[in-house]
């Protein structure tokens, strides 16, 4: 099983606190912690065990933690931690460094090192998606790595907004994930992590060649999403946004069983369909939810379609509104049922 979920609003309100403590120093790293909202501490978390690999959805109030030198010494997996902010901030002192980040920034933890930290917010609670690894998995220098320690690093552009992107989508699809996924996902996470350190460092000629190909083609993949609306999004225009030739781009992704071309199709067909049963959509004719995603010609899409699908779209959206309308109905027979 790859996720663990755990909220404290199952337990008594006294015994939340206590629990949440324990339960942060079972699954991530000890620390000591302390909070005005102790006496009733609402929180929740949501753990995708990847295996050396770990990605935590987190919510909990304000508190205060602190990572001493006495407790290093007990217990030190020398890990790195690299938390997302979602929601309120964190201030961290580590190293000699007092820094302080929003929602929508990165900033790493060394569990080598004592730190004193604050999770604030000014109504609520503080959300967030913690990474921890093996300090050793990143193929960086270790002395450039703990530079980064308590350093605020941005998840809004560039690398940053990659890495972040991806994250958000690791805790929201977690439960979808097989064990068979955890191996590939712990390695693009890895890659990912690394490209954003290299990126910041300005070391990225360090990373191996294994890193720089899953990095890329993690963000050829994500250029081709926010274009797919646009009926010129072609290979040749995905190989000149990323700087690199149509033959290169079409080597990379002959280890993907899918061609360039063939992913916009797919994505693009994807989206259409999931436009065509979704009621938000039903003023929309066919014609004006293809276009919006690329495709110019309607006879060229309705073949697609069925080729695709098995059936032509004016079909599979009547088919799909006829069940909708059903399913409706039996609702509302179950509640007539009830009420009398």
């Amino acid at each position: 099983m790859l996720v663990t979920e755990f909220s404290t609003s199952y337990l008594p309100a006294a015994e939340r606190f206590d629990h949440w403590c324990g339960l942060t120093a079972d699954t991530l790293i000890p620390n000591t912690l302390g909070s005005d909202h102790a006496s009733d501490f609402e929180a929740e978390l949501r753990l995708l065990d990847l295996g050396l690999v770990q990605i935590s959805a987190l919510r909990y109030p304000p508190l205060e933690t602190h990572r001493p030198a006495k407790l290093i010494r007990r217990s030190d997996p020398e890990v790195c931690q690299l938390m997302l902010n979602l929601r309120g901030g964190h201030r961290l002192i580590q190293a000699g460094l007092d820094t302080t980040s929003s929602a929508g920034e990165l900033m790493l933890y060394d569990t080598s090192r004592p730190w004193h930290g604050w999770a604030t917010a000014a109504t609520g609670s503080v959300e967030g998606i913690m990474v921890q690894f093996p300090r050793q998995l990143l193929p960086l220098p270790q002395g450039k790595i703990r530079s980064l320690t308590a350093v605020r690093l941005s998840g809004r552009e560039g690398m940053g907004a990659l890495l972040a992107g991806f994250l958000r989508q690791m805790a929201a699809d977690a439960a979808s994930y097989t064990v068979a996924d955890a191996s590939r996902l712990a390695t693009i996470t890895i890659d990912l992590l690394a490209a954003v350190c290299a990126h910041h460092l300005d070391t990225e000629r360090h990373l191996p060649p294994e890193t720089h190909h899953h990095v890329l083609l993690l963000r050829i993949r994500a250029f081709i999403e926010q274009h797919l609306g646009k009926p010129g999004l072609t290979p040749a225009m995905v190989a000149a946004a990323h700087n690199i030739s149509t033959r290169h781009l079409h080597r990379l992704f002959q280890t993907q069983g899918l061609t360039v071309a063939g992913l916009i199709r797919q994505r693009r067909l994807e989206n259409c369909r999931r436009e065509l049963t979704d009621p938000h959509h039903n003023h929309r004719t066919i014609q004006a939810i293809a276009a919006g995603w690329g495709f110019a010609d309607k006879a060229h899409f309705s073949r697609l379609f069925l080729a695709t699908f098995g059936m032509a779209p004016s079909h599979y959206r009547h088919l799909h509104k006829a069940s909708g309308t059903a399913a409706i109905v039996n609702r509302r027979a179950l509640t007539d049922n009830d009420i009398s």
